[in-house]
């Protein structure tokens, strides 16, 4: 059953040298071990990552994270591994990301993305993030503009 062997879970010390590949991977190396360490004891991280297993073996393939900053959640990475992109991966784990914001009992969720990310801008869309702002010459190695997105969590009475 595909469930048992695709999990969601809080990163642990366990898989730190797998996150820190994948983070290389995607992301050219944007959090350190230490940053990481951080992230996994701060009360004020949630840090997911999403695995899949081959047999005896659990390999990461997605990474989630966001900060509760007094009532929102700021969206600080979301990846999933190259060779599993387009399958619907990241979009479960924003999911998990959203869904343990509001179980925080927070009000919004904000993020930044790069202008020309398409496939991320599109996904954002769909849970319903709105443009709010731009950053210019947010990513220093391309000069590319950031965007601002918010979404509010919808409170029932």
């Amino acid at each position: 059953m595909i469930l048992e062997i695709i999990k969601i879970k809080p990163l642990t010390e366990k898989e730190l040298t797998q996150v820190l590949e994948l983070d290389n991977l995607c992301f050219g190396g944007l959090w350190s071990l230490d940053g990481y360490t951080r992230e996994i004891e701060s009360p004020n991280s949630c840090l997911l990552i999403l695995t899949i297993n081959f047999g005896e073996n659990e390999k990461v393939i997605g990474l989630g994270c966001f900060w509760s900053i007094v009532d929102e959640a700021h969206l600080t990475i979301l990846a999933t591994h190259p060779n599993f992109q387009g399958r619907g991966f990241g979009k479960l784990m924003l999911a998990k990301l959203l869904e343990e914001a509001e179980n925080r009992n927070l009000e919004r969720a904000t993020l930044e993305v790069g202008e020309n990310n398409k496939k991320a801008l599109n996904l954002y869309k769909q849970f319903g993030f709105k443009e709010a702002g731009r950053r210019k010459n947010y990513y220093k190695k391309t000069g590319e503009d950031a965007l601002i997105l918010w979404k509010n969590f919808d409170k029932q009475s």
